[in-house]
């Protein structure tokens, strides 16, 4: 379903269709970007300069845990931000020896880097997509199941 909003950003007026978007980056300053999609252009809007770009909040606060056929949002903390990522976007996923999982967000080159230790939660959403979306699963050097839960990586 469509989610259409207004937004005015260096100058320029852009109507964007939220559901379209599959990555946002919040600080803790208020400041929300997003890439537009099939672009790497960046939209930063800051909510508390602006007060009709609350409605990207809202949006936002809409898809924390929405799982259906075609989307399953998860919240990453990275690098001191947050980020509200629909994995269904994600095209490859690396498992490195020590546990850490890399992967990169859609139309940008930003990777984003979680392992087991300080982000445990995140961590073991993104296994458990990997395993219900591709029917793999990453293994360690024992040939078990890396998992958050078994304190491994």
């Amino acid at each position: 379903m469509a989610y259409w909003v207004k937004i005015i950003s260096e100058r320029k007026e852009y109507v964007i269709n939220l559901h379209h978007v599959n990555v946002f980056c919040c600080e803790k300053n208020g400041r929300v970007t997003f890439w537009l999609p099939n672009t790497t252009m960046a939209i930063v809007i800051n909510p508390h300069h602006h007060p009709e770009d609350y409605q990207v909040i809202k949006y936002l606060e809409r898809l924390e845990g929405l799982e259906s056929r075609d989307t399953h949002w998860v919240k990453i903390t990275y690098e001191g931000k947050e980020y509200v990522i629909n994995l269904t976007s994600i095209s490859s996923f690396c498992c490195e020896s020590n546990g850490r999982i890399t992967f990169w967000l859609p139309n940008v080159t930003i990777p984003i880097i979680i392992n087991p230790v300080n982000n445990q939660e995140s961590y073991e959403k993104v296994l458990q997509y990997i395993q219900q979306a591709t029917g793999h699963s990453f293994y360690s050097n024992s040939n078990r199941p890396i998992s958050a839960a078994s304190g491994e990586g």
